[in-house]
């Protein structure tokens, strides 16, 4: 087993040179409903499952079964590849569109290479939100940018140098020592739903984070996954009525490190399970990892990667819905820019109006005996298109 670690590599671009500004059109409408705050009863109880009872905000209730195998991959990058998009400023290209069965952007390809630092990158056209933290003074101030916000007793705000990736504040969630399950989360509605939809965040884990099982510990991209502001864990989803995906880490026994495999879980029709299935980069699929998943023919398989805690690493993921009765769905992940996973021949909906509506970031234990434990979250930004690492020049 190798750590994630730091390593060069040469991408190479594919669809013309990396440019800033694009006529790609996008929403910025302000998100309305969503699940109660501190004080409400939103998205937590459910029904138990093999990861163990269903919880709160962010798809809780995970699947039992042993981990897959851990890797190493690379570290952040400087290079990028483009796969072509509208045109801005000059004919070049900033925010690339993603079409199935196109090769992916990495590194610094996106919609951030435009804006260094991340300084106005919430005005592209492309970005839907972005948030890096620095105007609020309490918790409850999340309320004024979010609709939902859990376990409001449990969110500060880092000034910490070493909890703090970039300015002067970062977000910090804080599960106590417990048995219960408990879910952080702060959590977004898209009042204009999306067929597709890139997150991308900095996160690190507080030492030693010894949590083994049911762990939603990262962010959530769902389209109807919450009825009425309450999420709906082990209730499947049949095409018709919701979809989730959550990019996450998965450490299933206590041989795996912490803070285990990085993998997406996933409610979509043809789950193995009344809860999510896990992918993971070498194509396993969770439970019943001895059935091969079918992403296509085009699948790469790559290795597993376990990062390391108490390091920031940039998070990105995407979720690009299927057109109704086609397998071209499409879910891909990132690390430092890095792409570690690209699963193809997604069918996530049997209806073309079932629409992204949601996205969050959540820090959700089902028990933790073992201590209190930490997670920060910085530069936050969702858009229509690859955003990349945070750029400065």
């Amino acid at each position: 087993m190798r750590r994630f670690s730091l390593f060069a590599i040469s991408l190479v671009a594919l669809g013309g040179t990396l440019g800033c500004g694009s006529d790609e059109d996008s929403s910025n409408g302000n998100a309305t409903g969503g699940g109660t705050s501190s004080g409400g009863s939103a998205g937590t109880g459910g029904a138990s499952g093999k990861g163990g009872t269903a919880g709160a905000s962010s798809g809780e209730g995970g699947t039992g079964g042993a981990g897959a195998s851990s890797g190493g991959a690379s570290g952040a990058t400087t290079g990028g590849s483009s796969t072509g998009g509208a045109s801005g400023s000059g004919g070049e290209t900033c925010a690339p569109v993603v079409i199935a069965g196109q090769p992916l952007p990495e590194g610094n390809a996106g919609i951030a290479r435009c804006y260094p630092g991340d300084t106005g990158i919430g005005d592209d056209p492309n970005v839907v939100f972005a948030d890096d933290f620095e105007s609020y003074s309490v918790p409850r101030d999340l309320e004024n940018r979010y609709d939902a916000v859990y376990q409001m007793q449990d969110i500060r705000f880092a000034t910490e140098a070493e909890n703090v990736y970039a300015g002067n504040q970062s977000l910090e969630f804080t599960v106590p020592q417990q048995d219960e399950e408990l879910s952080n989360a702060t959590d977004k509605v898209l009042t204009d739903e999306r067929d597709i939809l890139f997150l991308r965040y900095y996160s690190k884990f507080q030492p030693p984070y010894d949590v083994v099982g049911s762990s939603h510990n990262g962010s959530m991209i769902s389209a109807h996954y919450f009825i009425d502001g309450n999420a709906t864990p082990g209730i499947r989803a049949d095409g018709m009525n919701k979809f989730l995906v959550n990019y996450e880490n998965w450490r299933g026994e206590t041989a795996t490190p912490s803070p285990g495999d990085l993998n997406v879980y996933v409610y979509h029709p043809e789950q193995r399970d009344d809860y999510g299935d896990h992918f993971f980069p070498n194509g396993d699929v969770m439970p019943n990892t001895s059935i091969p998943g079918d992403f296509g023919p085009e699948f790469v398989a790559r290795e597993n990667v376990i990062p390391e805690l108490d390091r920031w690493y940039c998070y990105e993921y995407m979720v690009k819905a299927n057109t109704a009765g086609t397998r071209d769905g499409r879910i891909a992940f990132w690390l430092d820019g890095v792409l570690l996973a690209d699963f193809q021949n997604v069918r996530l909906r049997d209806v073309d109006t079932l629409k992204i509506d949601r996205f969050g970031l959540s820090f959700h234990i089902h028990g933790n005996p073992n201590g209190e434990t930490k997670k920060w979250y910085d530069n936050v930004v969702a858009a229509a298109s690859y955003i990349g690492p945070r750029y400065v020049p």
